[in-house]
């Protein structure tokens, strides 16, 4: 590892550098990610999603990967009910397996939606065929989860319900070929409702326009979440006169204004540059077909003031060490931007394009 790592000089993409980083990441996390435990497979995706936009999937065991990621699905009892009100996905760690004084909820399950995305996320860049999960005890439980105004929570014991989760029900639905697990049209109406009057997204009905909102941006999720869903269609920039379910124009105007004098975005009006908004304004630009208004040349200059010397990426520029949510980001990023060397990717679903098919 060490001698591959070795092979990148200081200026220029360091490859080898970022993948011992990820490589590291995704075998074992350091201990200042222990509190972020209950997360461990969303931590897991942007390691492994980060090595596979490298090329470097082959530095992991993807076969060990996919067991263990398929070790955290949880599964109806025989004689369970999908209409008792249990999401039937993915738990997000080891400790979200098991009763917790804290939470009180009888049925000891665990499942969230955005560890049931990173779970199929993975599966799928690993080259898992996700079609072999029990998708149907998934997919019907889901359902449960959406609310009657088209939101989603993202548990069966109850939480916010914003678009990250619409987005992530999205995704799964779409990544299992299966929209059973939604009534589409009702979330098509709750993500129109987020629209704000400067034509960014909020995370909720009349909130402040978002580019991101960890784990994801509100902007991002609802075109995403309609272009997955087949409610708009790819490069609607190039018609503005169409008519849409949204208001593009305005869209588009808030987006390009997101980039700064330093030539990164930001993800919302009088905040600084950051790495993860390069993916999260880039892909929307991405999916409406105006990528290419941007200064790309300036993006990637900023992009590189935040890769560190260990490898990986920061949250802002010189700083001295990476964290593995913006080292994910910052190689997406660069995927966007066409990168040599770095994979392409399907940014609607936040995996490689390879196995988005």
């Amino acid at each position: 590892m060490g001698d591959r790592a070795g092979e990148d000089q200081l200026a220029g993409f360091a490859r080898g550098r970022h993948a011992a980083y990820l490589q590291a990441m995704a075998l074992e996390l350091p201990r200042d990610y222990a509190n972020q435990e209950v997360m461990h497979l969303t931590l897991a995706y942007f390691a492994v999603a980060g090595l596979s936009l490298l090329r470097a999937l082959d530095w992991v065991n993807k076969d060990d990967i996919a067991e263990w990621i398929l070790s955290f699905q949880v599964h109806p009892e025989a004689n369970d009910d999908f209409d008792n009100g249990q999401f039937y996905g993915f738990c997000g760690s080891r400790t979200t397996q098991y009763p917790s004084n804290s939470v009180k909820d009888p049925c000891h399950n665990g499942s969230h939606l955005a560890s049931t995305y990173s779970a199929l996320a993975i599966l799928k860049i690993v080259g898992y065929d996700v079609l072999n999960i029990d998708s149907k005890s998934l997919l019907l439980s889901m359902r449960n989860l959406q609310q009657p105004d088209g939101s989603f929570m993202p548990t069966h014991i109850g939480a916010e319900t914003d678009l990250r989760f619409v987005y992530c029900a999205a995704a799964i639905c779409s990544m299992l070929k299966d929209w059973s697990g939604m009534d589409k049209e009702k979330a098509k109406e709750h993500i129109i409702n987020c629209q704000s009057y400067d034509g960014g997204f909020g995370m909720v009905p009349g909130s402040e326009s978002h580019g991101r909102h960890e784990p994801g941006g509100g902007s991002f999720c609802a075109v995403a979440a309609l272009y997955l869903m087949g409610f708009i269609q790819p490069d609607l920039a190039s018609n503005l006169r169409e008519s849409a379910l949204i208001d593009v124009q305005l869209l588009l105007e808030w987006c390009l204004q997101r980039q700064a004098a330093d030539g990164g975005f930001q993800g919302r009006r009088n905040k600084p540059s950051d790495t993860c908004y390069a993916f999260w304004i880039g892909g929307v630009l991405k999916m409406l077909g105006a990528y290419h208004l941007i200064d790309h040349l300036a993006l990637r200059e900023f992009l590189f003031t935040c890769q560190t010397d260990f490898g990986g990426f920061s949250k802002f520029p010189e700083k001295a060490f990476p964290d593995i949510y913006h080292s994910y980001y910052g190689l997406a990023a660069f995927s966007l931007l066409g990168e040599d060397g770095v994979e392409p990717m399907c940014a609607e679903l936040g995996i490689i394009a390879t196995a988005a098919l």
